[in-house]
């Protein structure tokens, strides 16, 4: 037998679970995901990755601005829903229709909760030096990712992980988690276990502050903060000049070195921390591509003993 869903989400993240729900054989008979978007330099009109999977399969897609209107939600009522699955939608579901299928809403999650609820559990746990991580399908309720947890997979976090490479592991693992979850719902053999109280953190949205490299920060936690903001958006500093030129810094391991918090200690971009050192490994310099570190020295001033700020 197979559920009659409605799916919920709106980048990649979200695409690679559309894929393996419908990949099962479940009904997913509308999908919901954010409205296109102007993009890039011709400002094209750009649907989600989860609008176009959509397409693909031939899956009606509902492009609300507000999914508390009105209108939204009578519609959602009245499609009779065994389930909806939700993965990185984007918007804030009210308790009418989480109410509203028959068995409520799930959501699978980027980190092992309660610790890091919230928007950035990739990027947030890369950048407070976790070892481990994980996805975790949880039944939605009105608090913020407090819902009981209904299956669960570890993840490692590796001292090479960025937050790109470790959201491409999620992101696989977690779409198949999906097949697994939705089986063991329809065999009634799914144990909901309630979220600790002890432990509680929060992945705060990214902010512009996050992003400037504080050189007065351990070595390794400046190593962190680069690893968890990589590929994007990037963490960075800026190369003293009349105009300041911003690089963003993809990568950068610790190392012994002592001087003064952002001081340039070789010419193979040592920088001095607050203890230790980073050697900055890959780097991209505003309006260039990324390269590596001797590259990127060949062709910018970056004299041993400036201090960068």
């Amino acid at each position: 037998m197979s559920l009659r869903l409605a799916f919920m989400g709106t980048p990649d993240f979200a695409a690679a679970s559309l894929a393996e729900i419908v990949g099962a054989g479940h009904d997913v008979v509308v999908v919901y995901t954010q409205p296109p978007r102007r993009r890039g330099r011709g400002q094209a009109e750009t649907k989600t990755p989860v609008h176009q999977l959509a397409e693909q399969f031939g899956i009606p897609v509902e492009t609300p601005e507000k999914f508390k209107d009105e209108v939204v939600l009578e519609q959602f009522d009245a499609l009779d829903l065994d389930l909806a699955c939700v993965v990185a939608y984007g918007q804030i579901l009210p308790q009418r229709a989480l109410d509203a299928p028959e068995l409520g809403c799930l959501n699978l999650h980027g980190s092992l909760l309660p610790r890091w609820r919230g928007a950035a559990p990739i990027q947030r746990a890369i950048m407070a030096g976790d070892e481990v991580t994980g996805v975790q399908i949880m039944q939605m309720e009105a608090g913020l990712d407090t819902g009981p947890v209904l299956m669960s997979e570890v993840v490692p976090i590796a001292e090479t992980d960025t937050a790109g490479t470790l959201h491409d592991r999620l992101m696989t693992t977690g779409a198949m988690l999906w097949p697994r979850t939705l089986a063991a719902l329809e065999r009634g053999s799914l144990t909901a276990q309630p979220q600790s109280e002890e432990g509680v953190t929060y992945a705060h949205k990214l902010t512009a502050e996050d992003r400037r490299i504080d050189w007065s920060r351990p070595a390794g936690e400046v190593a962190d903060q680069i690893r968890g903001l990589s590929p994007f958006p990037g963490a960075y500093f800026e190369l003293p000049a009349d105009k300041p030129i911003r690089v963003k810094v993809h990568f950068a391991v610790p190392e012994k070195g002592e001087g003064e918090p952002g001081e340039i200690l070789d010419d193979q971009l040592l920088i001095a921390c607050g203890r230790g050192a980073v050697r900055l490994t890959r780097l991209q310099r505003e309006g260039k591509g990324v390269m590596d570190a001797a590259d990127f020295a060949r062709g910018n001033t970056v004299p041993v003993g400036v201090v960068l700020s």
